[in-house]
């Protein structure tokens, strides 16, 4: 009836079916979640970033006192 496989012609498209499914769940559970988890505390101060920046050795003593001077101006 529907050359041995039993599905007919919706069976040939079910595995577009599926994939669109767990594209659209994806997406929704992405869209729930905030957009920025790294950094959940983002009301910091320019000093406070500078602090960390220096903490985390991206910027030099030199380079932190030159910016330090101009955020206390």
């Amino acid at each position: 009836m529907y050359g041995g496989h039993g599905f007919g012609y919706f069976g040939g498209l079910m595995w577009l079916f599926w994939i669109l499914l767990i594209v659209v769940i994806v997406w929704a559970v992405k869209a729930m979640m905030p957009a920025d988890r790294n950094n959940q505390r983002t009301d910091k101060s320019p000093m406070e970033v500078l602090q960390d920046r220096f903490a985390r050795g991206e910027i030099d003593e030199d380079e932190y006192q030159r910016r330090r001077k101009l955020l206390e101006d």
